[in-house]
């Protein structure tokens, strides 16, 4: 080996080097790149080799170029070795020769070199026959593995028709820059006291296994490593009203640290827990109204019941004051049954649910079966509005339960005349179904309607609505027949 004139140019390219036409390419997305130069001899070849970019970061392309300035006789060039840190990972298709990409078939790659063949003649620099230096090149990308802030030496090797020469020492060396990282930390929602909340940072430029902190003011609550990109942490805060939490992501062999912006955390008190019970449900029999009476433990006006049989939802019932909720379910259909009560939950009260079994008779022989005829019109949301139904037999007695879609408006009796009716103000506009199902009465059987009426907005009024068949096969899916 014969290595000598070794210069380190940082920033630009040597005189020799320019005046050979050299042009430095930047590595993909770089802007302002410091190319680094480095000169010697080998093999009768003065070699100027320039890495486009000294001082890459992670994820960029840097390209290598060698010009071989011959300085002995005439020799056919027929190997160069580019040798480089196992952490860069040629580029395909970039090995190139006086700008002509080599054949793949002509280039060998191994981690920590890329090696083209061929057959190259070089003339004497003194001479008057061209060419007199052979320009080589190949690019690699910039992995995560790299050391950073740490010289990365690369080398060149040459083999010829006359010998071959490997130029050690010289580089010029790689110096991969740390990442430049940011972190970010999600919104953080519904936290309570006692109650355990995942705090989610993000960080980029961080690496699987990297610790984030985790701060509540300038009090640290704990870490969650890196997976993904992703560090999480389960918090259970201890105070209610405003907590300003921070993540921090320190640095690291690899990566420059970075702090996400403050995320204000409101903190309310824990909601009290809830249960639910069913009263025991006796008597069911097919097409005879039973009672369902839900409590729940935290008493007091909201929230909703809603009752299921089998999994079929049968109403939605607001929760009264004493924490009760009652439904006239009438059994379609004889056997075991599960019944259901699921408490929705309310401002400062968790949801709860049970269920019980019930049996339910046959229909009894000798009974009267009725017929419920529904009244509604269309209205407006806000806007009060009388339904009634017309039982018959009329002097059945019982009761009448009105419902818009699954949410229950309320209970009437009906009268002397058969008649129930209620005052109903909607909520929601648009399309309705509002049901009226009767309980029956001693031997008389239970009844149904539906009216599908349109809802205006407020302010807009509302057209008249078309009245149900006023027969229980209109509602067979839900009571049956």
């Amino acid at each position: 080996m014969s290595v000598s004139g070794v210069r380190r140019v940082v920033g630009g390219l040597s005189v020799f080097a320019v005046a050979a036409g050299f042009a430095v390419v930047a590595g993909a997305g770089v802007a302002g790149a410091a190319p680094v130069t480095a000169e010697g001899n080998v093999h009768d070849y003065k070699v100027v080799r320039t890495v486009s970019n000294g001082t890459p970061n992670e994820g960029e392309t840097i390209t290598v170029k060698s010009v071989l300035t011959r300085t002995g006789t005439l020799e056919y060039l027929q190997q160069v070795k580019d040798v480089h840190p196992d952490c860069l990972t040629y580029v395909t298709d970039s090995a190139k020769v006086d700008g002509s990409v080599i054949g793949r078939n002509d280039v060998e790659v191994r981690s920590d070199y890329a090696k083209i063949s061929g057959s190259w003649a070089v003339y004497w620099n003194g001479g008057l026959i061209n060419p007199k230096f052979r320009t080589v090149e190949f690019s690699y990308t910039v992995g995560a593995g790299c050391a950073r802030d740490v010289d990365l030496m690369t080398e060149l090797h040459v083999s010829g028709t006359l010998g071959s020469g490997q130029l050690k020492g010289v580089g010029p060396s790689v110096r991969v820059q740390k990442n430049i990282s940011a972190t970010t930390l999600a919104p953080v929602g519904g936290a309570q006291v006692g109650q355990s909340v995942s705090l989610s940072a993000t960080v980029t430029g961080g690496a699987d296994g990297d610790s984030v902190e985790f701060f509540d003011g300038a009090t640290k609550i704990g870490a969650g490593a890196l997976a993904n990109g992703v560090a999480t942490l389960a918090w259970t805060p201890t105070t209610r009203g405003d907590h300003s939490i921070t993540a921090k992501f320190a640095d690291t062999a690899r990566a420059v640290g970075s702090a996400s912006a403050p995320v204000n955390v409101n903190v309310s008190q824990a909601d009290a827990q809830s249960s639910t019970t069913l009263a025991p449900v006796s008597g069911a029999q097919v097409g005879k109204s039973t009672t369902l009476k839900a409590t729940v433990s935290a008493s007091g006006t909201g929230g909703t019941v809603t009752f299921k049989v089998g999994g079929t939802v049968l109403a939605s019932v607001p929760v009264a004051g004493n924490g009760e909720a009652t439904y006239a379910w009438v059994p379609t259909a004889a056997g075991a049954q599960t019944v259901e009560a699921v408490f929705a939950g309310r401002s400062g009260v968790t949801g709860s649910s049970t269920t019980a079994n019930v049996t339910v008779a046959e229909q009894p022989a000798g009974t009267t079966s009725s017929t419920t005829d529904l009244s509604v019109g269309a209205g407006q949301v806000g806007v009060a509005q009388t339904i009634s139904a017309q039982i018959s037999p009329a002097n059945a007695g019982g009761t009448v339960t009105f419902k818009d879609g699954e949410s229950v408006i309320g209970t009437a009796t009906v009268d002397s005349s058969g008649k129930a009716s209620i005052s109903w103000k909607p909520s929601t506009q648009g399309q309705r179904v509002v049901a009226a199902e009767y309980s029956g009465a001693g031997t008389v059987t239970a009844s149904s309607d539906q009216v599908s009426v349109q809802i205006a907005a407020p302010g807009t009024g509302g057209e008249p609505g078309t009245g149900g068949s006023g027969s229980l096969g209109s509602l067979g899916n839900i009571f049956g027949s």
